[in-house]
């Protein structure tokens, strides 16, 4: 382990790009909040969209935080399952539901340990045939993006309730000019108020929808670009490292029954073992070359 540590060191970089960007955010949001913004803009939204955007907001950068951890704890198990294996390419073996190398070694726990598992039971249950990892892979793909898929659906949801906000401050801008008497101070100087409020309330809506889409948009594009990382690695570790393998299968080569692999014939498939009479396992092709006439 000590190896592991120095080879791949626990750092969660995807998790730290995460943070730093927050970390500035947050540090906008502090600012806004000390000159007074963020009451401004709440006190001059009477539809309370832009509070709502906020909350929303909030919660969506939560979710995009649990999904950057996730995924920095699998990209790290990922490695370390990559040093494993580069050391030891012998064979794996189904121990329970841990995967382990010829040596004894037990991959990390892990969305890749738990694919690497699923490539060996059908490797062992689909017979002598060519082991394709396509719908495997696909599973995976779909594990690790599905969760993502929030981060449009929160960003565009930010974007039309600002739109949503802008439409409601034009109407409230625009309903005083119908009754709009224009020889009477009074009504002019009441509708003047009204129009100023509605324009502060698309303006300000507006304003937090863009914000809040945009550093959304920023947060779950890092985390995509984490994700398709993680699959990548996963993608070329599997076919290099285990794939390669369970298609050789020499003997030797533990499947998941724990039985050794049968020996290749000479058109790559593999051939069962026959006892001869001197009680040498031989396959029937050997047999027959070495039988008398």
């Amino acid at each position: 382990m000590r190896l592991l540590e120095r080879e791949f060191p626990n750092d969660h970089l995807p998790l730290l790009r995460w943070l730093m960007f927050t970390g500035v955010s947050a540090f906008g949001f502090v600012v806004a909040w000390h000159y007074g913004l963020f009451q401004l803009m709440l006190a001059s939204d009477k539809t309370h969209i832009s509070a709502i955007i906020a909350v929303l907001y909030v919660a969506a950068t939560a979710h995009c935080f649990v999904r950057t951890a996730a995924i920095s704890r699998e990209t790290d198990s990922a490695h370390r399952v990559f040093a494993l294996l580069r050391r030891d390419t012998t064979g794996l073996r189904l121990a329970g539901d841990d995967v382990t190398t010829a040596d004894g070694a037990r991959l990390p726990v892990g969305q890749i340990t738990g694919h690497i598992r699923n490539l060996i039971l059908k490797a062992g249950l689909q017979g002598n045939h060519r082991l394709d990892q396509t719908l495997l892979l696909r599973g995976l793909a779909d594990a690790l993006r599905g969760p993502n898929q929030l981060g449009s659906f929160a960003s565009d949801a930010l974007m039309k309730l600002g739109l949503l906000g802008t439409i409601i401050g034009f109407i409230l801008m625009l309903a005083p000019i119908a009754g709009l008497d224009a020889a009477d101070r009074a009504s002019v100087k009441s509708s003047m108020g009204l129009m100023s409020d509605g324009m502060a309330v698309a303006m300000y809506t507006t304003l937090s929808g863009l914000v809040g889409s945009i550093l959304l948009q920023t947060q779950y594009y890092m985390l995509d670009g984490a994700t398709a990382k993680l699959f990548a690695l996963a993608t070329d570790l599997t076919e290099v490292f285990v794939v390669s393998v369970l298609d050789r299968a020499p003997p030797g080569i533990a499947r998941e029954d724990g039985r050794a692999a049968p020996l290749a014939r000479e058109d790559g498939r593999n051939a069962p073992l026959v006892a001869g009479e001197d009680g040498q396992r031989r396959t029937s092709a050997e047999l027959r070359r070495i039988s008398p006439p």
